[in-house]
């Protein structure tokens, strides 16, 4: 989403290109291919030609996932542009001001504070900072989630890509339906996260939630809890409001991107979100609410992003199964608490952070490591023999 998006502004900026050149670096480089990204670059310049040139082996100091635009007019090429991928389809700009916060409070220990001084809900201090425009946009979001497992439970076949990973979610509802008998919770789950992140590796509509490999966990969390409390959308939207305080505190103060962090700062946060927006559904305190999107992050630190030849597919799409299942199983051991606990919220995040930046190159997206070199094991082996 990011590259497409800086590729758009840079094309406005130099309209009149004969053609442009896109450097990409470090882990976009070494997971592009599998991401697409090299597509939606080329779709956001066409029909002018662009060159790309990958660069996996150098890493600019800001950020890894770095990308340098060229245009190129009658033979003289313009200034480049510098700019980085941090996560969620953002763009940032190294020495560059970032916009003022949204928030003004960054901590979710001063948050609950103020909740109780005032009364509040978290979503109503969301829509305190946000105001009425906030609803409009959520029920956007909310549509496109519901679109995107609607068209995932009824896509079978093949993804993409040349690993040779079938669809899994039509199969499981399949199966559900035709037994007759009441599905548990598990299938729904799986089903419905399976969907949007098998919709995200065909080059599907979704929702980065945070991220676009992590966009199952919060749709299916949403959707199951709406299904089984039959709770109105109004409920929903103010669910995701929560969700994405949740995910903003980790934005602000570590990272949803598995290029810096790893798969802790996607699939870790995208749990911790989808616990909070559970906990609050089913009833929770502000209290609950926090431990169970703490319980949600703290339990995915160390995950590792190594995405198979950088496809987002092998473990990328079983993972949000797993992560909205365990997001549902935090939201209820929370409540079965009063909510106290020892480790904040915030130290959880913290902790991500100092985790992210002591994880190799290996493990932070660039398929060069774990599971992504197991399998080129494998597979060298099995073309050996």
């Amino acid at each position: 989403m990011a590259p497409r998006r800086a590729a758009e502004l840079f094309k406005e900026r130099h309209p009149g290109a004969s053609s442009y050149r896109v450097t990409l670096y470090s882990s976009l480089a070494a997971t592009g291919r599998g991401h697409l990204t090299d597509r939606a670059i080329a779709t956001a310049f066409a029909p002018v030609p662009v060159e790309i040139d990958w660069q996996a082996d150098v890493e600019l100091p800001f950020h890894p996932n770095g990308m340098r635009f060229e245009a190129i007019t009658d033979g003289v090429v313009s200034p480049p542009w510098v700019v980085f991928s941090v996560g969620g389809g953002a763009l940032a700009e190294e020495g560059q001001p970032s916009a003022p916060p949204v928030y003004d409070l960054a901590r979710l220990a001063d948050i609950l504070e103020r909740c109780k001084r005032t009364g509040q809900s978290l979503w109503e201090y969301v829509e305190e900072r946000e105001g009425a425009a906030l609803w409009p946009f959520l029920a956007e979001i909310w549509a496109a989630m519901r679109a995107a497992i609607e068209r995932g439970l009824k896509q079978e076949g093949v993804l993409p890509g040349g690993l040779g990973v079938a669809r899994r979610a039509w199969v499981i509802h399949r199966k559900m339906t035709i037994a007759g008998s009441a599905p548990n919770r598990f299938e729904l789950l799986y089903s419905y996260a399976l969907a949007v992140a098998e919709e995200n590796a065909s080059g599907g509509t979704v929702v980065t939630a945070p991220t676009c490999g992590s966009s199952g966990v919060v749709p299916a969390v949403l959707r199951y809890a709406q299904e089984i409390t039959r709770c109105p959308d109004e409920a929903v939207l103010r669910a995701l409001a929560t969700a994405g305080l949740i995910g903003n505190l980790v934005k602000t103060n570590a990272s949803i991107s598995g290029a810096e962090v790893g798969c802790q700062g996607e699939v870790g946060v995208a749990c911790a979100m989808a616990a909070a927006a559970a906990a609050q559904l089913f009833g929770g305190t502000v209290r609950q609410i926090e431990y169970a999107a703490e319980m949600g992050l703290e339990h995915n630190l160390g995950l590792t992003c190594d995405p198979v030849n950088g496809i987002v597919q092998i473990p990328c799409i079983e993972r949000n199964a797993f992560a909205a299942s365990k997001a549902f199983n935090c939201a209820d051991y929370a409540l079965l608490s009063d909510g106290s606990h020892r480790i904040p919220f915030d130290d959880v995040v913290a902790v991500l952070w100092e985790t992210g930046n002591n994880l190799p190159s290996l493990y932070r997206e660039t398929a060069e490591g774990g599971l992504a070199q197991a399998y080129r094991r494998r597979e060298r082996a099995r073309k050996q023999s």
